[in-house]
């Protein structure tokens, strides 16, 4: 009877132990994922984030304000983006202040410069009619000289001669003093010319700022929606942003009815990109509703964008179709088709592990599993396409399988062929850099190889006789 109680436990106790068994292990075949390898087309895309832009903008810029010296100048007021604004009204207005002190500086330094022009006028009318009586007295000095001459005719040659004397004294006098005149009123002529000069630089100074002034008050060029204008770090113009000479722009009026997106790719994918490929576009504002694009630009050279560590590269979407929902700064998604293939062997990406250089999928094979070893082609961002080590049909595991790294490799020859070919690939790149090197010698040789029938000598010959003549 007790033999028989401990034959029941026994075998009660097996029983549970195999129930938990069959349970753990169901529980981690269900955990199991897997998946076939199939047949089908695919879509090499890379996806962006981009941002609206009008294709065509009307600039609303600040006045040149280099020409008068200014460089930088604050935005004291400004409408809200958005505002929709006809020609000739209101915008923004820049800080008046640096203006009005240039203001009236230039207007005290106009001030004397139109006290100079007038004293100095004065001063040569004054200078000028003095020498012209003193001229007229010297004529007066020459006549009488001259009947002195014709009363001493019957007089004793002394006198005659001293009449003479007193007549070329006079005539000298009167021609220096003529050459005087002449010098002064050059010389008068020049100041004048001078503080001319002067006074119409202090009236044009005066008359630029007072236009600019005007113009610190901006006014829409044409009608349109008022979009700030964005600064080099990403931030749009605000109240209390600087606009200078380099970059004068307040605002924007863009043309709604051709729209962009202005997007930004990073080195790892700009070489697939490139200009007419087309794209999908999603505005993050309208989830759903899609729009045909077309890359039109793709930037030659990358740059840093602020809080990121990579370059990207800026690229430009044209939408196709126009819309009045679509508004500049919307967020887009962009997925732009790099290429598309036609029915080839592929599996998610979730599928494919790595073991250093070697790539392998968990494949089932029959009642077991075996880390099958593959050749991967191209990717997007979902699917692999597989060039060999699978089939169509064969299950591969997207999920981590439990003592995996227990499992034995298959088709470990297709990764020596692989091997082999990379190798084949290095020699041959190496063997064609080779020769592209063989070739650029020979060719700087043949320029630099003498004419045949050249003589070096004869010009060493004639070197020796000029150097010791």
């Amino acid at each position: 009877m007790k033999k028989t109680y401990w034959i029941i436990i026994l075998l009660a106790s097996l029983g549970i132990a195999v129930a938990l068994y069959l349970n753990l292990n169901k529980s981690t075949v269900e955990n199991d994922i897997k998946v076939p390898a199939e047949i089908s087309d695919m879509l090499i895309t890379v996806k962006t984030t981009g941002e609206l832009q009008a294709e065509n903008s009307e600039l609303i810029s600040a006045p040149n304000l280099r020409s008068i010296g200014v460089w930088r100048i604050k935005i004291t007021d400004l409408v809200p983006e958005g505002t929709l604004v006809d020609s000739g009204d209101y915008v923004a207005q820049l800080d008046k202040n640096e203006i009005d002190q240039r203001l009236e500086e230039v207007k005290e330094q106009l001030q004397k410069a139109e006290s100079q022009y007038e004293q100095t006028q004065l001063d040569t009318a004054l200078d000028l009619r003095s020498l012209r009586d003193q001229l007229i007295n010297l004529n007066y000095a020459v006549e009488e000289a001259e009947i002195e001459v014709e009363e001493s005719i019957y007089e004793s040659p002394a006198t005659k001669r001293q009449a003479n004397i007193k007549l070329d004294q006079a005539k000298r006098a009167y021609s220096q003093a003529l050459e005087s005149y002449d010098l002064k009123v050059a010389k008068n002529e020049a100041s004048m010319t001078q503080v001319h000069i002067s006074l119409i630089q202090q009236q044009r100074r005066y008359k630029d700022l007072e236009e600019i002034m005007q113009e610190l008050t901006i006014q829409a060029p044409k009608s349109g929606m008022v979009i700030y204008q964005k600064e080099w770090g990403g931030q749009k113009r605000k109240v209390g942003s600087e606009v200078g000479g380099w970059d004068p722009t307040v605002a924007t009026l863009p043309d709604m009815s051709s729209m962009m997106s202005k997007t930004y790719v990073n080195e790892i994918d700009i070489s697939k990109v490139s200009k007419g490929q087309s794209v999908s576009i999603e505005i993050d504002a309208f989830p759903g509703k899609q729009y045909a694009g077309i890359v039109t630009s793709v930037a030659n050279v990358g740059e840093d964008l602020p809080n990121s560590d990579a370059k990207v590269f800026e690229v430009l979407i044209k939408i196709l179709a126009s819309d009045t929902i679509l508004r500049p700064n919307m967020t887009t998604s962009n997925v732009i088709t790099v290429s598309e293939l036609k029915q080839v062997l592929q599996v998610p990406l979730e599928a494919i592990r790595t073991n250093d250089s070697l790539s392998y999928v968990v494949k089932e094979s029959g009642f077991s599993k075996v880390k099958q070893v593959i050749q991967a082609g191209v990717s997007n961002d979902n699917r692999i396409q597989i060039l060999e080590g699978l089939e169509e049909e064969d299950w591969v595991y997207l999920s981590d399988i439990e003592n995996e790294n227990d499992l034995s490799y298959a088709g470990l020859e297709l990764y020596e062929k692989m091997k082999q070919e990379a190798e084949e690939k290095r020699q041959q790149e190496a063997e064609q850099k080779r020769l592209e090197e063989e070739r650029f010698k020979e060719e700087d040789s043949s320029l630099n190889k003498m004419p045949e029938g050249f003589d070096p000598s004869l010009f060493k010959g004639r070197g020796g006789k000029r150097g010791r003549n």
